[in-house]
């Protein structure tokens, strides 16, 4: 059994130190530490390293349960890839947070059901509101700037060989490109949609800059 600390600063916090020696006194062996606000896993390489560094019977050490990550969902992921690979958890300043004893798997188990009802309710008003917008004429959210003739043209882009990278079709259209990963990651068109946008698009002046 390996005992493994995962430290995650914020750019206001700006430096690591205190973790990382709260984690060490607590007997950790080896400290992985983040820098940033963000907790997505493509932002935190050191958590992607602790995470492969970490085996089954491991302990992992975090001061706070909310360094694993910044949201209920990506914190219920994260918890859920440990119980898989069948390491254990344990927070400095959470006592109930301390999967290495029977009594706090159980209390980490209400913890992490309460949790995820949480996001489950959540989720749930928030598909309930939206069918009741649509049900008054109103759809949520703002509007999307990549319009179907728009669309055509990422998704031409995309075909060519090579294919044309998001940055370039974002240039090229005017927009952000993770305005065009969202559009691209819808349901693609039908062929009339398809051939609508397109002669849409030929009778269309050049875009204007939004």
């Amino acid at each position: 059994m390996t005992v493994v600390g995962y430290a995650r600063v914020s750019k206001r916090e700006q430096n690591p130190k205190a973790q990382v020696a709260e984690l060490h006194a607590a007997g950790a062996e080896r400290v992985f530490v983040d820098h940033g606000d963000s907790s997505r896993v493509k932002d935190r390489p050191q958590w992607v390293a602790c995470m492969d560094y970490l085996r089954a019977g491991d302990v992992l050490l975090v001061r706070r349960l909310d360094r694993l990550g910044g949201t209920e969902r990506i914190l219920i992921e994260t918890l859920h890839e440990l119980e898989d690979k069948g390491v254990d958890i344990k927070s400095l300043t959470e006592p109930v947070i301390d999967t290495t004893t029977p009594m706090g798997r159980a209390l980490f188990g209400i913890v992490a059901v309460f949790a995820q009802l949480r996001v489950d309710t959540i989720r749930e008003n928030t598909r309930l509101g939206l069918e009741y917008a649509r049900a008054q004429g109103r759809v949520g959210g703002r509007p999307t700037v990549m319009s179907a003739e728009r669309v055509e043209v990422a998704r031409q882009m995309r075909a060519q060989n090579p294919p044309a990278t998001w940055e370039t079709i974002a240039k090229t259209l005017h927009v952000s490109s993770a305005s065009v990963r969202r559009a691209m990651a819808q349901p693609e068109m039908t062929a009339s949609e398809r051939q609508h946008g397109a002669a849409t698009l030929q009778a269309s002046a050049p875009y204007d800059q939004q």
